[in-house]
């Protein structure tokens, strides 16, 4: 059998790659508004980092890592990242970033990896667009990000968006909580799923995120998060909301909105696109106030959110969104003898030093396949040129949209052919 993919990727050949990078510019274009600037970390870390950052009671890290042997000291592992925030953390105090600047504002876009069961928009490779707002408190950059969200899926074409808000609380207010959620659930401890059954003392506040439906009318009247915040957390959340009014941006509150990851505090959210049914998340994130303190750096409150770029692209696919991809206008250089193969190669040499897409064919084919060659790749203009042509310092020039043509000069081609594509 011949050797084909790992499940749950994809090889993105370029009939689809216009349409990352129409997505992609569209961010960075967008980000560059915002003041945000792009990084680029590894794309494996030491697993340590992903059992502190994102908590050792997550799906992600109890089912989904691909760990490995480092190989360099024992009992080491390396882990590719199944997420971008802590990876980002870990730059940010390496590089001691938090020494330079009161305030980063940073984004990525690149590939993640969990072994989770594919589906339609979810790969065991996959790729986030994310942005990391470090160095404030401030209730308005829980808001920035939830407003860059929604302007870049606007930008898009998206509508019929939703937006779901809530707070999960700080450090001084879970602890009740937790109690209280201990209390709720204990007495229903053997009906949960064994994932769930091993949280409970843990952190029960993930049951709450359990995708079993078991799991989910167990949960039906359970105490609500959003009745037991502290005074700041209260305060924050209050001036979250009062700031995306402000904005004219709509939300829904949703109290049992937790999130997958054990570092959020605060703010958490999701946005939605209805139209995508069961998988219609598309963005989702919140404030991590403590997670640079949990690995081993100041206090640093922070607020971020990441995107599933695959599942984005099936929104804008299942709404006709995407657009048509422009052809580049490109030049074919017919050459029809040997001393015209090297007179054809120093041509279309020159168009690209110009930036010209220009193309030739050097096995000395007949005029009707080099032809029909210059049809499939749908080259524009074609520039024709034998040992006659070559003798009297003349090429031919073919408009093939037209299929006139004309006669230039050798010593004018180049700048006859660059000339017309710059023009267009």
């Amino acid at each position: 059998m011949a050797i084909q993919k790992p499940r749950g990727t994809q090889d993105l050949l370029p009939s689809v790659l216009g349409n990352w990078y129409y997505i992609e510019n569209t961010i960075r274009r967008l980000c560059k508004t915002y003041g945000f600037e792009e990084v680029r970390t590894p794309m494996f870390e030491e697993t340590g980092l992903f059992l502190r950052g994102i908590g050792e009671t997550t799906d992600i890290v109890q089912k989904e890592m691909y760990s490995f042997p480092t190989g360099d000291k024992k009992d080491q592992s390396y882990t590719l990242r199944p997420e971008g925030t802590a990876s980002a953390v870990r730059a940010y105090l390496e590089n001691k970033i938090y020494g330079q600047e009161s305030i980063t504002k940073w984004f990525y876009i690149g590939p993640m990896f969990r072994h989770d069961k594919p589906q339609a928009g979810r790969y065991r490779q996959f790729h986030q667009f994310g942005v990391e707002l470090l160095g404030t408190q401030a209730p308005s950059a829980d808001a920035e990000c939830i407003s860059l969200v929604l302007q870049l899926l606007r930008d898009l074409g998206l509508k019929d968006l939703n937006v779901e808000v809530n707070s999960v609380g700080c450090p001084t207010c879970r602890p009740a909580y937790r109690e209280k959620l201990i209390a709720f659930f204990e007495p229903k401890k053997e009906e949960l799923c064994e994932l769930c059954q091993s949280r409970l003392y843990k952190n029960p506040l993930r049951i709450l995120d359990c995708k079993e439906e078991k799991c989910q009318q167990l949960a039906v009247g359970v105490p609500e998060l959003s009745d037991n915040l502290c005074e700041e957390c209260q305060d924050h959340f209050h001036h979250v909301k009062e700031y995306l009014t402000a904005a004219g941006e709509k939300f829904t509150l949703n109290p049992r909105l937790v999130r997958g990851l054990d570092y959020y505090t605060k703010t958490a959210f999701e946005v939605q696109y209805t139209p995508l049914g069961s998988q219609s998340a598309v963005a989702g994130g919140g404030r991590y106030d403590g997670l640079v303190e949990e690995l081993d750096g100041p206090h640093t409150p922070a607020v971020g959110f990441a995107m599933g770029m695959e599942r984005l692209l099936l929104a804008l696919e299942k709404q006709g969104l995407l657009p048509e991809q422009q052809q580049e206008d490109s030049v074919f250089v017919v050459a029809l003898g040997e001393m015209a193969q090297k007179e054809a190669f120093r041509i279309t040499n020159a168009l690209r030093n110009a930036y010209v897409k220009a193309e030739m064919e050097g096995s000395g084919k007949s005029m009707k396949s080099q032809m029909k060659y210059a049809n499939k790749i749908n080259a524009k203009y074609v520039i024709i040129i034998g040992d006659n042509e070559l003798a009297e310092g003349k090429v031919i020039l073919k408009y093939m949209d037209t299929s006139e043509q004309e006669t230039v000069s050798l010593a004018e081609i180049t700048n006859r052919i660059t000339e017309l594509v710059k023009g267009n």
